[in-house]
């Protein structure tokens, strides 16, 4: 009787394990967007700020298509990171991902994404490029998949990309200079 318990209890942990792998697939796409209150700070002043950050500390280089409108208090660029999808032999292959960041002010605070992720999925063809999504889908369809597990491996970098990239913009919006906040260090007048 013990036998059999056991057995119908390891068939079922079985059947069940299997449908939690087989719906974990790809999952979203990878991105990053945040909607941040900063009314008292002044559109003008975010958008300087967040400026400042794409043209002097941007760190996902090379930097391409940036474009800033003051008057719409939008700022947009586009990075550059990397992944690494294995083979089956354990040989790390690189691959170039881009990405957008868009930043936009307005009169209650700031939003900003980091998102749209492309990558060159032939390092000789660096002007072709697909959507990671798309990516990742056929990653998980590649025969070694099961041993590498790369459709997951990317899909972490490209989450860790986008958190690191998001982190670094948040903390620097975070760190305003006291000169550009209006009323610390102003002596009252009586």
């Amino acid at each position: 009787m013990k036998k059999v318990l056991f057995g119908l209890l390891l068939a079922g942990l079985m059947s069940t394990t299997q449908a939690a792998v087989a719906q974990s697939g790809s999952g979203p796409a990878v991105s990053y967007t945040e909607t941040v209150l900063a009314a008292e700070i002044g559109k003008e002043i975010l958008f300087r700020r967040a400026l400042d950050w794409t043209e002097n500390h941007f760190s996902y280089g090379p930097k391409t298509g940036a474009k800033s409108d003051a008057a719409a208090g939008t700022v947009r660029v586009t990075g550059t990171g990397k992944v690494t999808p294995v083979a089956t032999n354990g040989k790390e292959l690189t691959r170039v991902i881009r990405f957008d960041f868009v930043f936009r002010a307005t009169d209650k605070g700031y939003d900003y994404s980091v998102g749209s992720f492309r990558v060159i999925p032939d390092p000789q063809k660096p002007e072709e490029t697909m959507m990671l999504s798309d990516y990742i889908a056929q990653l998980a369809t590649e025969k070694g998949n099961g041993k590498t597990f790369n459709d997951r491996r990317v899909t972490a970098q490209a989450n860790a990309l986008a958190s690191e990239a998001a982190m670094s913009f948040r903390s620097f919006m975070n760190t305003m200079p006291a000169a550009e906040e209006n009323t610390v260090g102003i002596p009252a007048t009586e």
